[in-house]
């Protein structure tokens, strides 16, 4: 059973088109992730889904239900943590959860079980304001609140944004326990790493869907050899790589160049010399396996190229 579905949706403000023409689905008890910079239009996907806002164009459902038309039959079946955090900072962090509780006509107490795994790290500051929480905190406390009434779909946008590695892994740990009640999830996320945690990704760019498929899949379409190469000078080196007369791509990576190349085989002795003769000196060169990152710069070249 599909929980949300989307047929070509559009969004403009103004002359600026924050999405266009997007379609993808959601299947029952899937964790689904958006995965995309910064201004790729995930969060105006995610308040299209949550009746926040109305689309241009195009038609989509959550739950069998019209986003338009049965947005008041949709509202109390969904959780939606926004990407800011938007709960009661002068609140404590147990009056937050029972106001949100009050809101869905329901308690605590009545769906105190799905939150527990979560709420119980919150339990020792429950007197505590919800401002005065730190970041790692805040996401779990905004987690709870989004549970309380025991919704069927679940709309994170970009949860774990400005949070510890630490909090990162716990919080993913945590949805895929949420999986387990058969909670449908729509997560969105920046972080190109965390697409691994994921059932499906749609890899999104520009209010465009690059891709839609497991990570595994995706990375599998990567068509070329990948080179990482790392030398003392790293500015030089891009330099001399996008210099080659072979050269395809050249892609900073933390300390590496990614490096892929028009020809099919090409070896690290040839690309060594190549450097070494254009002034690099002990260059590392190795090949590697290409991660959804390398997939996504891919697919975005090849969107240019395109046109």
């Amino acid at each position: 059973m599909k929980r949300i579905k989307v047929q070509n949706i559009e969004k403009s403000y103004g002359e600026v088109e924050a999405i266009k023409g997007i379609s993808f689905e959601v299947k029952e008890g899937e964790l689904f992730g958006l995965i995309g910079p910064d201004g790729a239009g995930k969060t105006t996907i995610f308040r299209i889904l949550t009746t926040l806002l109305k689309p241009d164009a195009g038609i989509a459902t959550v739950l069998g239900l019209d986003i338009v038309s049965d947005y008041k039959k949709i509202r109390p079946k969904v959780g939606y943590m926004p990407g800011r955090f938007s709960l009661y900072q002068d609140l404590s962090v147990e009056e937050n959860l029972s106001f949100f509780a009050s809101v869905f006509g329901t308690t605590v107490d009545a769906n105190y079980d799905l939150i527990k795994p979560i709420f119980k790290q919150l339990e020792p500051y429950k007197d505590r304001l919800a401002g005065a929480l730190s970041g790692g905190m805040k996401q779990k406390l905004a987690l709870s609140c989004a549970l309380i009434h025991k919704p069927k779909v679940l709309f994170l946008d970009e949860p774990t944004t400005g949070v510890d590695a630490v909090s990162r892994k716990e919080f993913w740990q945590m949805l895929h326990r949420l999986k387990e009640e058969n909670i449908t999830i729509l997560v969105s996320t920046p972080y190109m790493d965390e697409a691994e945690q994921c059932d499906r990704v749609a890899l999104i760019q520009e209010g465009n869907i690059l891709s839609i498929d497991t990570p595994e899949k995706i990375t599998e379409r990567f068509d070329k050899e990948l080179w990482a190469v790392a030398s003392a000078n790293k500015y030089r080196l891009i330099q001399v790589l996008r210099e080659y007369e072979y050269v395809e791509s050249v892609q900073p990576f933390g300390q590496y160049v990614h490096y892929t190349d028009q020809r099919k085989d090409i070896s690290s002795k040839e690309l060594m010399k190549y450097l070494q003769a254009n002034g690099i000196e002990n260059p590392e060169v190795k090949k590697i396996t290409p991660d959804i990152e390398d997939m996504f710069m891919r697919l975005m070249e090849q969107e240019v190229a395109d046109g």
